[in-house]
């Protein structure tokens, strides 16, 4: 699959198009924990802006380090896995130092609380956005659209 997305986004700058990459890992012995542990879900990433892609997807990182060599490595390096901000500031140094756009997966329905504490630690770590839909879509409408006001607001950092 890497060869193939690889030839395809050369082929998509080669026509001017920007390449767009969800990288989610899955398969093989990757358990559930880790499809969303910090050392996956940035060397996901980083794999995704290696094979070219502008823009990049990937779910927020938990503070879980799946890979034993990984944590090890971490852990050496002490580098900050305390709360969602410094995760993702982990991710978006794994794009070329932030030289991609990343934005990150709105994952399952959330109280709005929730999402809006997601939301302000995305954008504290340096997201560049979120994918927001099944939170905004399974609400009634006049809810969906003060969520997405307020959501701005904290990207704006307004709240």
């Amino acid at each position: 699959m890497m060869e193939e997305i690889r030839e395809l986004a050369e082929e998509a700058k080669s026509v001017g198009l920007a390449v767009v990459m969800w990288s989610y890992p899955r398969g093989g012995k990757l358990d559930k924990a880790g499809e969303t542990a910090l050392d996956v879900c940035a060397y996901a990433a980083h794999m995704a802006a290696l094979l070219g892609a502008h823009i990049i997807k990937v779910k927020p990182p938990t503070d879980v380090l799946w890979q034993p060599e990984a944590k090890a490595a971490y852990e050496k390096a002490r580098i900050d896995i305390s709360t969602l901000a410094a995760r993702i500031k982990h991710v978006m140094q794994a794009t070329f130092n932030g030289r991609r756009i990343v934005v990150f997966s709105g994952g399952e329905a959330k109280d709005l609380e929730g999402l809006f504490t997601e939301i302000r630690g995305l954008r504290d770590g340096g997201a560049n956005g979120s994918i927001i839909g099944r939170n905004t879509f399974q609400r009634p409408r006049d809810q969906a659209l003060d969520m997405l006001d307020k959501i701005i607001g904290i990207y704006q950092g307004k709240m």
